[in-house]
């Protein structure tokens, strides 16, 4: 019996790429480029997540909070470490694959600079939150190798029961509290999808895999119903702040 020497992506058959491990998908380049891409703004999205909350520590009102948000960045720090080396592992730069998305997520984060303690901790929850909600979405589209890294990345630090508990606490003591963190929220919410969609619009391999899988082509109705899935998300949290979104 003859067999073909033509690949899957070559013949334009459609491949299952989750099923797959990344010695095999990674034959692909356009697959290839955007996992390069995926853990390139994942690992810069850790830095800056390090940067926000050692920054976001002097704004602490006690010690014991200080330490907290220090143990956190400390975790997000060893979370890009690990997206670091493996851009090594697979002979890519890291500071090359990072370097697309220094400037979205900079914006973000110059757009969004909270006042005080109690938004800075808002910030880290909802814009934390949805852009682990926008990386899960692709995780389910990847090789079986690079999904088991990006889901262990995407492990809550502990900054969502942390940023639960402070923000109620703060709610119950002033209740006028609840309405301008609630505007806040709102805001981060609009700013975070902005970005998430110049991501999106701005890589194309990178696009392509999170609608479908590179084979399966860009699809704009797909694209609608996951920030609808990512929307739907953030107002359950925000109900679990006591806040409305």
């Amino acid at each position: 019996m003859e067999t073909s020497d033509t690949s899957p992506a070559e013949s334009g058959e459609p491949r299952d790429i989750a099923a797959q491990d990344w010695a095999r998908a990674s034959a692909d380049p356009q697959y290839r480029a955007a996992v390069v891409d995926l853990l390139g703004v994942l690992a810069y999205g850790e830095l800056a997540a390090f940067e926000r909350l050692a920054e976001d520590a002097k704004l602490a009102p006690t010690l014991e909070d200080k330490a907290a948000l220090a143990a956190m960045a400390s975790a997000e720090f060893q979370h890009f470490e690990r997206l670091r080396s493996r851009l090594s592992e697979i002979d890519e730069d890291p500071t090359a694959a990072m370097e697309p998305f220094a400037a979205a997520l900079d914006d973000f984060h110059r757009l969004t600079a909270p006042s005080d303690w109690l938004e800075g901790l808002i910030k880290a929850y909802v814009g934390d939150s949805i852009a682990s909600d926008f990386y899960r979405e692709v995780a389910v589209r990847l090789d079986s190798d690079t999904r088991a890294l990006v889901l262990a990345v995407l492990d809550d630090t502990g900054h969502s029961g942390f940023a639960v508990e402070k923000v109620r606490a703060a709610i119950e003591a002033d209740p006028r509290v609840g309405g301008r963190l609630a505007l806040w929220a709102r805001r981060l919410m609009g700013e975070a999808l902005s970005q998430a969609q110049r991501v999106v619009a701005e890589r194309d391999a990178l696009s392509t895999m999170l609608v479908g899988g590179v084979a399966a082509g860009f699809d704009l109705a797909e694209v609608g119903r996951m920030f609808s899935r990512i929307t739907e998300a953030h107002t359950k949290r925000m109900a679990a702040l006591g806040l409305a979104a």
